[in-house]
């Protein structure tokens, strides 16, 4: 498995830019591993061995150690580092916020964005969800703007690991028909993230090759 982590990531996913956005701004040694989730390659025994659970982001530690959950690989990436909030209740702001993500958030944005967005030819078969996820997503985008109105970032710490898991599908809601100009507060401080030392795209970061992966690469 070699002497730094391996982090399992499929393209163009919100969860699965958070962990490696964290390693490209720390300067973290990591590997980075392509799987074809529409493909199927998650449900395949090779990858299964590694993670039984079939999903990704993943992170497997040089020990063998493995670590699922896109916040959970952030936060650990993040530890000690300028990205990690430095008091308790900065950190745990960070924990409500992240939880408000996968909760409010990830939860409704990423479905429609899947089924309108990266597979539409499933759309028709969702089309009873489709509206209570866009309106739910809209009531989760509205709570965000109210919190980030005034305010630069996430936590009272500043930009941080919380700041990453927030803008993961936030920053791609209008991909899945979500007018985020509806929400300046938000779009600002999408702005503000995209403009942090060593930021770069979903893109460049998940291209779909095997790398090593550092801020210099």
């Amino acid at each position: 498995m070699g002497s730094i982590p391996t982090l399992y990531v499929t393209q163009g996913s919100g969860n699965n830019i958070k962990p490696v956005l964290v390693a490209h701004q720390l300067g973290l040694d990591c590997h980075l591993k392509y799987i074809n989730v529409l493909a199927g390659e998650t449900r395949q025994p090779e990858f299964l061995d590694i993670n039984p659970l079939g999903v990704v982001p993943y992170m497997a530690l040089p020990d063998g150690t493995g670590l699922g959950e896109s916040n959970a690989i952030a936060w650990y990436l993040a530890e000690g580092s300028a990205l990690m909030p430095d008091t308790a209740l900065a950190r745990a702001q960070a924990v409500a916020w992240m939880n408000f993500e996968q909760t409010k958030l990830e939860a409704n944005i990423s479905p429609v964005r899947f089924f309108t967005y990266i597979v539409p030819d499933l759309e028709a078969e969702h089309a009873d969800m489709i509206p209570v996820w866009r309106e739910r997503g809209n009531a989760g985008l509205a709570l965000l703007n109210d919190h980030l109105t005034g305010r630069e970032f996430i936590t009272d710490y500043g930009y941080s690991v919380a700041d990453i898991a927030v803008f993961g599908y936030t920053h791609l809601a209008n991909e899945g028909g979500f007018d985020l100009g509806a929400y300046p507060a938000v779009s600002q401080w999408i702005n503000r993230v995209e403009n942090q030392p060593g930021y770069k795209t979903i893109n460049d970061l998940l291209d779909g090759k095997d790398s090593g992966l550092s801020q210099a690469a």
